[in-house]
Order: C-alpha cells, then structure tokens, then sequence
C-alpha cells in the first residue's frame, strides 16, 4: 500500500507543476496589483510606484499600486495573504513585517510561511529629524534634553510596528531616555506633525525628508546607517553623534501569496531585477539616497529569516509592545 500512496503523490505533485508552469506561460492576461500596506506618499508606495510603472511594458498588463494601510501594516498584509495564488496580487514589504512577527503574536498571517519571495528592492537609511521649532541641534543634545524631560519629549512614527517606530524605541533604549510615542496612520502624517511642531522628533526615512532637511523645514540630526549619506554628507551617523552600535536601516521588497507557482515567481523576479539594473532606475534610487538591491527569491527569504530573528532581539531589548 505504501507505494501505491506514494506514486499516486508524486503523480498529483507532477501534475500541479505542469498546471502551474501552464498557467505561468499565459501570465498575466490580465492587470497586475500591487499592494502597499503602508499609507500614500511613503517610501513603500514610491518605489512600488516606480517599480509598476516600468513593470507594465514587460509584463504586456498594467501594473497597479493599491495603498491599504492600517493595523500598523497588517490590513494590507492580511488581504493578499488571503488572495489567490496567481501573481495577480503582490505585496510591497518592509522591516515592518520582519519587527511585526515578533512584536505582535496576534498576527493573522505568518511572513515566512504565508507569502513567496520575489526580491528585495532596495536598502536606505533612517534619519532622526527633529522639528524646527525644537531646541536641539545635535543627537547628544537630544539626549540631555530628553533626560532632564524625562517623558516630556514625543517622537511620531507611521504606526506600532513599523520601522520608525523600532528605531526610536531601540534609540530610546540605548540612550536611557523617556521619549513617548504618538503613533500616526501614516508616514505622511507623522511627518506633517514634526514639520508643523507637533510632535518634537521622528525617524523617518531619508528619501522622503532630504528635502525637507536641505529647506530647513527640519533638522537632521543623524542618519541611522553605518555610513553618511552622500545626500547629507554633513549629517553624522547616530553612531558617530554619540550613540555606539547603533543601526537601524529601512529595507523594502516584492512578495505574493504562499502556493504561487515558481515560474511565475520567476518571472516577476527576472522582470523586477531588470529594472533594478537599469543604469537610469539605479541613479534615480542613489539620487534619492536609497540603494537597489536584486536578491534572489532564496536570497531574499533568507534575509527575511534573519531580520525576523534580528528584530526579535531588538523588540525584546528595547521592550516595546503593540499599543
């Protein structure tokens, strides 16, 4: 009986493979979306945008960007963890889901058994910005401010769980200060709050705020990675500003749904790298003072096994928690 089972296994097992690499060699007849779990204006839906809007010629459909933010990345995350398995429904991801994983256990999905790696798209820096209206001008003044305020001092980010909001806790925990989060729906809004003097402080990403920081909307206080920005070259790292070992980059990739057949993945990830590689894509992404990267789907769901692992680590460090 054992045989029978297990040809009749590998017999159903063949067959799928050959309806998926059917189903791949027809793909797509139709538009392609792409959601962003992260609200309008971020850098989630910049380079999601970037990528569909060079995706379209290809793949011979339009590629849309849909942004569904909401649950600290969640709302998004769980629609197209829940959708069909055809490469007709992607997901933009960040250090968000890697942080996510462990800071809140009520997930409904699990990042590395519910979605297909595609690539990671890119790396950039943080940068810890503060308002104008603010009374610092350097991280080490930041940090005696924040310690003779204990609890006085707010930081925005786009939401519990999200990259900016690790960052500051894992500042807060390095330093020793007593900073209170004010959590926002989105980055956009977040950064209108520290632009308006609102809130004190933020991490935000650096290619949504240079701007910002060159017009003097906002101070840029240090940038998050382990080197200077070429966009900032006068901007410590938080590292060089006072805070040793400190790191917290931002990271973003192209995923779907778990059971996608591979040659579709495949495909999606031959035509996505091509863009990356492009000589035009790539100034554009370093003029903005983010990096491209074109993993492999194995590459990059090894590196999400290890940034999961990584900012469990920091979560439990820096005892932050869902709010």
């Amino acid at each position: 009986m054992v045989q029978p089972v297990k040809a009749h296994l590998v017999a159903v097992a063949i067959l799928a493979a050959a309806a998926g690499a059917v189903q791949a060699q027809n793909y797509p007849t139709k538009p392609v979306k792409i959601i962003v779990p992260f609200g309008a204006g971020g850098p989630a839906d910049i380079y999601a945008r970037a990528i569909a809007q060079r995706l379209s010629e290809p793949l011979g459909q339009q590629v849309i960007v849909e942004d569904r933010p909401g649950a600290g990345s969640a709302l998004g995350t769980d629609v197209v963890a829940k959708s069909a398995p055809d490469g007709y429904t992607l997901l933009m991801i960040s250090n968000t889901h890697t942080i996510n994983e462990t800071l809140n256990p009520k997930l409904p999905y699990n990042l590395l058994r519910d979605f297909a790696p595609i690539t990671q798209v890119n790396v950039m820096p943080n940068v810890l910005v503060v308002s104008p209206t603010a009374k610092v001008n350097s991280v080490k003044e930041l940090i005696a401010l924040a310690k003779a305020n204990p609890g006085k001092l707010n930081y925005a980010s786009s939401g519990p769980g999200t990259p900016y909001h690790l960052a500051a806790e894992l500042f807060k925990a390095m330093t020793d200060t007593q900073i209170v989060h004010i959590p926002h729906k989105a980055s956009g809004e977040a950064r209108a709050s520290v632009l308006g003097g609102q809130v004190e402080m933020m991490f935000d990403s650096l290619p949504t705020t240079v701007q910002q920081i060159k017009s003097g909307k906002m101070k840029g206080l240090a940038i998050t990675s382990v080197r200077r920005s070429p966009l900032l070259p006068d901007v410590p790292t938080v590292a060089e500003a006072g805070v040793p070992g400190y790191e917290a980059d931002l990271w973003l990739g192209l995923v779907a749904p778990a059971g996608t057949p591979a040659a579709i993945i495949n495909r999606l990830h031959d035509e996505t790298v091509k863009i990356l590689q492009r000589p035009d894509v790539r100034a554009s992404f370093i003029q903005q003072g983010t990096e491209p990267v074109d993993s492999t789907p194995a590459q990059f769901a090894a590196m999400l096994k290890t940034d999961v692992e990584r900012w469990g680590k920091v979560v439990k460090f820096s005892g932050a928690k869902v709010e």
